[in-house]
């Protein structure tokens, strides 16, 4: 039989499949055609789509045994059969076999019918609309804070218990080839510590993948025996060639979706330090757009209905300077989870520390906000709610911002531009512009909340020339406006306009450092300005920016447009310590020397978890050191810490 005639190269490696060439050609299901060691090497690790169409295969090409095949001559097309080839695996078929979830905590069901609620509350720009003034851009200020829980604070930096809905956690590592050594041994000591940190009624499971994903544990109860038991797998991970991160992922929802048993919150941890080199993201030929849904599990993937229903958020991590900044980031968001950028390895530990800590605090599940208009003149012209759903009625008389979950004492901030009309004759004093409340479910309980805020009114006097500016209205206003021009920049340094970049960074870091808020030494805003200078630097130039520019510029991103904290920020806080029973971070970076800051959006649970895994890590250091005839830079040892990152 001879070979097909194509004018088309092979997508896989771009050679040529003219008749004659000597190498068997397979044409799939969906009529592409491909060298065939090209594709059966493909499948044989797991891909079992189309690389052009992403078309689902159902006949794999496969090879005869060796044996029925001579040697002297490459395979001729009459060796490629189709079969039906099943995913060769040695774990189960299906993932039910999850450890069951402990019994209901009688203190913790106690504990979240307690009188603590989300506090809503709404701040209008100025406290006065002249009466025969109208405005068609008023801004109102929507606030929310979660309530706190017993372990949030000092307590989980210890060994107290918190009362809380205990999770359902899958760690998704990277163990190719490029994580050997270093890398790997701080990985695992990372994991250690998230497993000493879960509780008895948590469940881990640990997926690696390389060329192929493995379930390295099943969903195992965090007893003293299953953290045991994760430990010695942890410690089993070697290191192996080729990386394949949609495979971890797909993994990572089969041990979710096929579970028996279900824990109040679940989560995804990935870590990789490569780029998915099985997964054809890129379209044909390189044309186009990269397409990272691909990615993306169908599970995870967030439906866009504001029903409330749960999607798994994917918590992504980029370890060094050659993962696929872009990749995670699109992963991420797509599922509701946060973009990390691990510039210095050896905060692996603080990096896992900080997310886990607030997964270990969820205390608000599918929380939405509900806005309703008032007076009949009053309209929502639009609502900045960052990476957070949301709609406005075709009349302007209502609005819906869909926030979903909420770590203890975290706090979530929406602008709201609102129409507020001349007030007639007969109209009051006052103008009432909106009615806001919100709806969740509290994690421990599972019972439906719904909370009111107060109406929020303006007042409507003859002149309103002193009227009051509200200072939360404009701190928030400094921040979206810094989101969006931290958006615009990175635009401009993917088109290769790096000085196009860099001026729309440096005009919006003077505009924060000559706020009100700045000026006043607001710790976001201060944070914010440090922030704003650091992204000049690394995206003036094309090696800056592909080196790390792209990687700290998504990672903010992701922390300010879902109010969030991410470990790429670990680099702001010198000093980090209890005082007066709160956690407190100390800035000493640039020309903010000594002066009080946070970590943006971090909580007391991050902080206090932050704290505990750099307690942890001086420990071990120390240990190390005491030890006596150890080698410099021996595995177990750890690197050499910034000061600025102790």
């Amino acid at each position: 039989m001879e070979g097909t005639k194509q004018t088309n190269p092979c997508a896989i490696c771009l050679g040529g499949m003219g008749a004659g060439g000597g190498q068997a050609i397979f044409t799939a299901e969906c009529s592409h055609t491909f060298h065939f060691h090209c594709i059966s090497a493909s499948v044989e690790h797991g891909n079992l789509l189309c690389p052009l169409c992403n078309a689902q295969w159902r006949e794999l090409p496969f090879v005869r045994p060796p044996a029925s095949m001579p040697t002297s001559q490459p395979p001729s097309v009459d060796a490629v059969q189709p079969r039906r080839v099943r995913a060769h695996s040695e774990d189960p078929v299906v993932f039910d076999d999850d450890e069951q979830v402990g019994p209901p905590d009688s203190r913790r069901q106690a504990g979240a019918a307690s009188d603590e609620a989300v506090v809503v509350k709404t701040h209008g720009h100025y406290s006065a609309v002249a009466r025969d003034s109208s405005d068609d851009n008023f801004a109102v200020l929507v606030h929310l804070k979660a309530p706190g829980i017993a372990g949030s604070g000092t307590e989980a930096a210890g060994d107290a218990p918190a009362q809380r809905a205990p999770v359902d956690l899958v760690t998704v590592l990277d163990v190719s080839r490029s994580m050997h050594g270093s890398k790997l041994a701080l990985l695992k000591q990372a994991m250690r510590f998230v497993i000493d940190i879960l509780g008895p009624d948590d469940r881990l499971s640990v997926v690696s993948f390389s060329s192929r994903a493995r379930r390295v544990t099943r969903l195992t109860r965090m007893s003293d025996a299953g953290k045991a038991l994760c430990v010695r797998a942890v410690e089993s991970l070697t290191a192996r060639t080729g990386t394949n991160i949609a495979e971890g992922l797909r993994t990572a929802a089969k041990v979710l979706d096929e579970r028996r048993y279900r824990n109040g919150v679940s989560s995804v941890v990935l870590l990789t330090d490569g780029q998915d080199n099985y997964t054809p993201t890129r379209q044909a030929f390189g044309r186009g757009l990269p397409n990272y849904a691909a990615l993306v599990p169908p599970s995870f993937a967030r439906t866009g209905t504001s029903t409330g229903d749960r999607a798994t958020p994917v918590h992504t991590f980029g370890f060094g300077n050659d993962h696929d900044a872009a990749a995670m980031h699109a992963v991420s968001e797509a599922t509701g989870g946060t973009f990390s950028f691990i510039e210095n390895e050896a905060v692996i530990q603080d990096a896992f520390a900080q997310c886990v800590g607030g997964l270990l605090s969820v205390v608000v599940q599918e929380a939405r906000i509900a806005v309703q208009c008032l007076d009949p003149g009053v309209r929502i012209g639009s609502v900045k709610s960052g990476l957070y759903e949301s709609s406005v009625d075709e009349d302007g008389r209502a609005a819906l911002i869909v926030v979903g979950e909420l770590y203890a004492d975290e706090e979530r901030r929406f602008l709201l531009f609102l129409v507020v009309p001349r007030a007639e004759a007969t109209d009051g004093d006052l103008t009432a512009l909106i009615k806001v409340s919100c709806l969740y479910r509290d994690a421990a309980a599972g019972a439906d909340v719904n909370v009111m805020a107060e109406d929020m009114v303006v007042a409507r006097p003859e002149h309103a020339v002193d009227a009051e500016r509200s200072v939360e209205v404009e701190r928030e206003r400094v921040r979206v406006e810094a989101t969006e021009d931290m958006a615009a920049a990175r635009a401009a340094a993917e088109r290769g306009e790096h000085q196009e970049a860099v001026e729309i960074l440096e005009s919006r870091r003077g505009a924060v450092a000559q706020s009100d808020a700045a000026r006043g030494g607001d710790p976001m805003i201060v944070a914010l300005e440090i922030e704003l200078r650091d992204m000049r630097r690394r995206v003036s130039s094309r090696q800056n920016y592909a080196r790390s520019g792209r990687a700290y510029m998504l990672a903010g991103m992701s922390a300010h447009m879902q109010q969030r904290g991410c470990s790429s920020q670990l680099q702001l806080p010198s000093v980090i310590a209890f005082q007066d029973g709160a956690v407190t971070t100390t800035a000493a970076t640039h020309q903010v020397s000594q002066q009080a800051a946070t970590l943006p959006y971090a909580t007391p649970a991050m902080l206090a978890m932050l704290l505990r895994s750099r307690r942890a890590r001086e420990a071990s250091a120390a240990g190390a050191q005491r030890q006596p005839g150890a080698p410099e830079g021996a595995q177990g040892s750890e690197p050499t810490v910034p000061k600025e990152l102790n």
